[in-house]
């Protein structure tokens, strides 16, 4: 990766942390992650819905939604994965420095790239969800017909078909969007969790 130009100098906010977070509220990374088909999307719009409907400044970062504009120029091999979530590692930053609530949903199949994530972020505000799913669950629902294309070879790197999924060793937290639990359970679940973390 090209080296920052040392003539680059980084800008402070007058502000600091503590002052933000007393007006603002605590800012965090909420990372769900699981194969396509999950309920990543579903469970972090519901996660957000609760969240602002408390007065809460949540925000959601969409994968589909974010291959439409800043990362339209990636493609979906393991090189190109791994640019698109260091970006959205550094916007989700921002959004945490901003002190908003930042929930992301993203496959992001690889732990290394997840990991490098999670240090960008201060201790306890990187928070790893997993949407647990089997490929059978989740190629059953396929509300999007990408597994049937991907099976006929007309989608290439597709995570679980013809490239891996590595699922997090030890999330903060597990969901089992499979039809194990309903979405409210989820949810709530999630919601529990950053209670209990002081981070609502």
């Amino acid at each position: 990766m090209k080296s920052v130009n040392r003539h680059i100098v980084w800008s402070h906010s007058q502000l600091s942390e503590a002052q933000r977070q007393e007006r603002l509220g605590a800012g965090v990374v909420v990372w769900f992650t699981g194969l396509s088909g999950s309920g990543k999307s579903t469970l972090a719009r519901e996660v957000e819905l609760a969240l602002v409907s408390n007065d809460r400044h949540a925000f959601v970062l969409d994968g589909d939604n974010i291959r439409h504009g800043l990362n339209r120029d990636l493609d979906f091999s393991p090189a190109q994965r791994g640019e698109n979530i260091r970006r959205i590692g550094e916007v989700a930053k921002l959004f945490y420095q901003a002190n908003v609530i930042c929930l992301t949903a993203f496959i992001s199949p690889y732990k290394a790239d997840r990991a490098q994530v999670r240090a960008l972020l201060p201790e306890g505000k990187f928070i790893e969800v997993y949407c647990a799913a089997s490929l059978e669950a989740c190629e059953a629902r396929d509300v999007k017909g990408l597994y049937k294309k991907a099976r006929a070879g007309e989608i290439a790197d597709f995570t679980g078909i013809s490239a891996p999924y590595e699922a997090p060793e030890r999330p903060e937290l597990t969901v089992y969007t499979d039809g194990r639990e309903t979405l409210e359970v989820s949810t709530r679940k999630v919601l529990d969790y950053l209670a209990s973390q002081h981070l609502v």
